[in-house]
This record gives structure tokens, sequence and C-alpha cells, in this order.
């Protein structure tokens, strides 16, 4: 399947197209991005700030990482202002740009929807309690979908420190098989973690990989498993791929394809790397979800949605990660980089665990190798002395003590090589000087 350019009504919204490149737009016009399976996707990308242009990292970062919109490179932004002024220039009335594929498995067709960052997620949550009739929402523990306060509402990583957990939130644990209730050695991890959410009727709403909960690669089967006890319980899975899809795993375009073939998110929401920096999203459903918020009556449209400018940006990114395979560069690369941060680990203690798959990889530090104690305060130092080395990684996790490495997709091995260098010398320097947990002193 391939996302290809055409044009339609959507929920009831007018629609106004002139030309696109200097050309009509049309049905036929193919890009050559795969779409998710079964789904039948409308990608309506839009800009509600300005953003900045151009960036100097001569006397700031060399390497940044955990920064998920820029995920071509800053230095690829240049190209855009061209599109920006051409489309300003000739295409002020353009609506929708809709990125669609051809409807497969019995799957109809589907309708789709405008939205932004935030906004995706939210409209996701609208669409699965109008399809489903309930209100109830199961969630992963730690997990961050956003910071309207419907998404706050479904976010522990926030609503803990807020207001709560509301009386229809739904926490499962985190599918963590390093740190989590059902470990390495459980004979059935995705089963157990399955299990948790069995017994509750609601949407499941869930990034296909937990990033803030700590760089999570669930077990192979879990989602297949939740997505039969949901289904079986009216309820819907919602796939945030907000920070990693668009081929940043690797060996998929789309983070939940590493489920197998016979997962099929319900909806997907998608946002970030499709404008590199530029803020665009998106919602992919089916038809069915599309028609049940449809057949409400209560029309939804986007003052900024397919504007010219957001259609330019978003097409300029799907031009980049095509001509220059980026998605085959991400799992080469990241393979690379998995293998010297596993020397790392084997290196030094304090690793715990180096989990990831393609430019998406946690480095887990811990203060003890029987409790796996977060290494909250060394993590932080680590942080620390990598931004003295013009190098920005950050942590995440509930000890805040993984190292997320999502770099941009031109992260290239010698980048990967350099950066494990310096870390392989901050680590050994904490060994023998800071000392200040069982890790750093026990000699490898």
């Amino acid at each position: 399947m391939q996302w290809h350019i055409d044009h339609s009504t959507v929920l009831g919204s007018r629609l106004q197209y002139t030309h696109f490149r200097g050309t009509p737009l049309a049905s036929n016009t193919l890009h050559s991005i795969p779409a998710p399976q079964h789904l039948y996707p409308v990608l309506v990308l839009r800009r509600t700030m300005p953003m900045p242009l151009f960036f100097d990292f001569q006397d700031t970062a060399e390497y940044v990482s955990g920064r998920t919109r820029a995920h071509l490179s800053y230095c690829l932004l240049p190209p855009w202002s061209y599109h920006m002024s051409k489309q300003c220039l000739t295409n002020g009335v353009l609506r929708i740009l809709r990125l669609c594929g051809k409807p497969s498995d019995g799957i109809p067709g589907h309708t789709h929807i405008f939205c932004h960052r935030s906004e995706a997620n939210d409209l996701a949550l609208r669409l699965a309690r109008c399809y489903t009739g309930h209100q109830d929402v199961v969630v992963l523990d730690h997990a961050y979908h956003g910071h309207l306060s419907s998404l706050i509402d479904i976010s522990p990583y926030k609503f803990r420190d807020l207001d709560g957990q509301k009386e229809w939130v739904h926490v499962a644990p985190l599918p963590d098989t390093y740190r989590g209730p059902y470990q390495e050695d459980h004979p059935n991890p995705a089963e157990a973690y399955a299990n948790e959410v069995k017994h509750l009727i609601a949407a499941f709403f869930a990034e296909s990989l937990p990033s803030v909960g700590g760089q999570i690669i669930p077990p192979a089967g879990y989602f297949s498993r939740v997505a039969e006890h949901i289904h079986r319980a009216g309820g819907l899975v919602v796939a945030d791929e907000i920070q990693v899809g668009f081929g940043r795993v690797g060996k998929h375009f789309w983070a939940f394809q590493m489920q197998g073939e016979d997962f099929v998110p319900d909806i997907v929401t998608m946002g970030k790397s499709i404008g590199n920096g530029h803020p665009v999203a998106c919602v992919a459903t089916t038809q069915a979800v599309s028609r049940a918020f449809e057949a409400t009556g209560v029309e939804y449209f986007n003052t900024f949605g397919g504007n010219p400018v957001s259609c330019a940006v978003g097409l300029a990114v799907l031009d980049v990660l095509e001509k220059e395979q980026l998605q085959a560069h991400a799992a080469s690369v990241g393979n690379f980089l998995m293998e010297l941060l596993s020397q790392q680990k084997a290196k030094h203690p304090i690793v715990g665990d180096v989990r990831g798959t393609g430019l998406f990889i946690g480095v887990d530090l811990i203060k003890d190798e029987a409790m796996r104690t977060p290494a909250t305060q060394e993590t932080e130092y680590v942080v620390s002395r990598l931004k003295d080395k013009h190098i920005l990684l950050s942590a995440d996790g509930p000890g805040r003590n993984v190292l997320k490495f999502k770099p941009p997709m031109c992260f290239s091995l010698d980048n990967a090589q350099y950066v494990v260098a310096v870390l392989d010398d901050i680590l050994t320097d904490m060994e023998e000087k800071l000392r200040s947990c069982e890790t750093l002193r026990i000699q490898p």
C-alpha cells in the first residue's frame, strides 16, 4: 500500500483547492510511502505558529537526540523556505492535502480528519468514545499523550502530579520485560501483560513503543493479545505513533508493525516527524469509526488544516525519507549503535540494559544489579557531562534513568562512534572518581 495525493470532502467540510507545485492535484498521483495496512488514511498537515528555519549549532550542540520533531535534521530545513514562499504565493486557497492508500482486505474506504499534535490524540479519543459508546480508557503506566486537559487525564506521567487519576481511567503496567512485573525470565510475558487489561471495557490508548515510559520494547504478541481483549469488550485500540513512526524503527515504517501482520490498530495518530520541526499531525482510522463520528452531526473542522505551507512541508519530508532511503539508514545505523552500546553494557556495570530498534534506543542505568534500582542522580550527571561535550541527550522512564537515543534520521555511523566514545569516557571517569553507587564500584 502507498500514500497518494487526493482531494475529497471530509465530514461535510467544504473542500477548496487550486494547484500544487503548479499542477492540479490528481487522485492518481502516487507518493510511495507505505501506509498502515488495512487503514485508508488521509494525511492533513497543519501550521499553527511560526517556526525558526535556520539553526546555527557551531557554538551549541554537535549532536541532538531525543527530539523527534527534527525527524530528518535541522540542516534539511532550508528547502522548506522555497516551498513555503512558492505555495503562499500560488496556492493561497489550498485547504486539504489528502494522502491515502487503496483499501484492502475488506476495508471499503475511510474518511479522515485534520489535526495537529495534541489535537491528533484528542480527536482519536473522541472518535473512540463516539464509536464504542464507552467513556473509559485504558492507558499504560507512565504514558504521556499530550498537553490538552483531555490528554493530561489519560497521561499518568502528568496526572499523578496534578489532579490525580479519574475514575474512568484504568492504568495497565508498562510491558517492560527488564524492570516490570513480568520480566525476561517469564515464560510468556506478552500474555501476562495483556491479561492486565482483559477485564477492562474501554478504548486502549498506547504508544506503539512507550517512549516517556523508558524506551520500552513490548514483547512480541503483546498488542495482538491486548486487541483481542479490548475488541471482545467492544473497545478500540489506538496506536500513538507520534514519536516512533515514519521509519524510525528501521525494520518497518510504523512501529506497530513490529507486533506482526495480524495486528492493525483501529486508530493511528501521527505527528512531529511529519513536519521535521514544523507543527503538523494527523489521524488515520477505519471507515466505520469515521462514519460513526460523522453520524453525530457535529462537524469537525480546523481553521489551519491543510494550509499550503504545511502541505509543502509534509511533502518535502516524505520526499527526503523516500529519496534518501532513511528508513533503511535508520536500521543500519541503529544496529551499529546498539552493538556499540551493548559493548558499553559489558564494560560498565552501571549500564543495566540496552534496548531498542532502529534509531529508537534506551540505555537503562542502574545503581545495583540485584534490584535494578534506577540510577537517577547518576543519569542526570551523565546527561550534564554529555552537554558539556555538545551532545544533547535526555533521560526518561519512571526513574528518570534511561538515556534516550532518538536522533534525526540522518544520524551517521561516525556520529554513533563519536557519541558512544564520549559516553565511554564519562562512565570510565565516574568509575574512577565518582563511585556514588554499587555499580560504579564494581570492577567489570
